[in-house]
């Protein structure tokens, strides 16, 4: 069994910010790596896990990812030239594409699906499912949108927060 992780630095195990950006930098680092085994990054994984259900547009993608146009653009290029995505014009409406997954697309995602599984069974083995849910729930009430913020009010703290809330390339 491996030795348990030290913690964050002294003094600032009580500060919640510091226990989250410390254990979320080490959660990044194994979601990275365990992507990184299909050959993905977080971005196209979760353009992937969008398309799952089926065909989409491009801006549902955009609002979806919560990204620029021109990253996805960037996003799907690469996914198209792994043949993992396929991109068509929507013959109701010239103007929009189509975007769908392929089988390849399909098989690197459940690769990457599995070495996910391996990180959560590891990264939360101490936590019941009990637990696993109310972190999940407190996850979730998290205020991460810029409108929660008044401290740091000028553009460059927005600026700051809009870098920190990117969905991670």
């Amino acid at each position: 069994m491996a030795a348990k992780d030290a913690g964050p630095p002294d003094g600032s195990a009580d500060r919640l910010c510091f226990l989250l950006a410390y254990h979320g930098g080490i959660t990044d680092t194994l979601l990275r790596r365990a992507l990184g085994v299909a050959g993905l990054t977080p971005r196209h994984s979760m353009t992937l896990m969008l398309l799952t259900d089926g065909p989409v547009t491009q801006k549902s993608l955009i609002e979806a990812l919560g990204v620029d146009p021109s990253i996805l653009v960037s996003l799907l290029n690469d996914l198209e030239r792994d043949d993992l995505v396929h991109r068509r014009r929507d013959p109701a409406d010239r103007r929009r594409h189509i975007v769908e997954i392929t089988p390849e697309g399909t098989a690197r995602l459940e690769s990457a699906d599995s070495a996910l599984d391996t990180v959560e069974r590891e990264l939360f083995a101490d936590l019941s499912e009990r637990e696993r849910t109310a972190l999940r729930k407190a996850l979730g009430k998290l205020r991460t949108s810029p409108e929660d913020f008044s401290c740091g009010g000028d553009e460059a703290g927005q600026a700051d927060h809009a870098a920190a809330t990117r969905l991670p390339g």
